[in-house]
Order: C-alpha cells, then structure tokens, then sequence
C-alpha cells in the first residue's frame, strides 16, 4: 500500500466498468472504511521488482449500505501479489479470464505471516 491518500467521493451506479474476457479479468479487494483513499498495489506474483498496479479504496453504495473497495477492472489472467506495503505482502489471490477474484483485506494491524 502506498503513502499515497486521495480524496474521492461515493461510485456512482455503473462507473466501474469490467473487461472480462478471454485471458483478461479483474479482482476487488474488499477493506473497511479505515483504507478510504489509500492506494493498494499488486504485482504479478513472483515479480516484486516489476513495476505495480494499483487503485485506490473507494466507497461503493449498495442498496443496503456501503462497502469499501478497491477495483482493478482488467487485469491479465494469473496469480498476484497484494502489497501491503512496499516490502510486505498482505497475500496472493489468482485472478482467472473472464472471472472476477476477490480478496478481503486483513483486520489486523500487521500484515499476515505464512
């Protein structure tokens, strides 16, 4: 996760749109409201020196409330990294084409240990 803190405001129905397909698909990685604005980063598994994607937590309206997330709409099928910080992992999740992965951020102050 990086230092960086954006100011975004609620999604909105419909603005995050998903390219599935093929060998492409996406991940959302569900946090509490305390990542609001933060960016988390993910890299290809196994690739930590290459450069990372990342996105920031948004809030997400849903007919019963609001969830936290942060979304990465079109990614190449494979198995990645979820970067708790620069250094330390907070886990690996396998996105497939065509599907849509999901990892739920840890609760804990610290990064999970293996």
């Amino acid at each position: 996760m990086t230092d960086h803190v954006h100011a975004y405001g609620p999604t909105g129905s419909g603005t995050v749109l998903l390219n599935l397909g093929g060998d492409t698909g996406a991940l959302i990685i569900y946090t509490g409201r305390q990542l609001l604005g933060r960016e988390i980063e993910i890299s290809p598994l196994g690739e930590d020196g290459r450069p990372r994607t990342h996105a920031a937590v948004r809030e997400r309206p849903v007919q019963d409330g609001t969830f936290h997330s942060a979304v990465y709409p079109d990614l190449p099928a494979g198995s990645y990294t979820i970067w708790w910080d620069e250094k330390r992992p907070a886990g690996t999740v396998a996105v497939t084409g065509g599907g849509v992965a999901e990892f739920v951020w840890p609760t804990s102050d610290s990064p999970p240990t293996d």
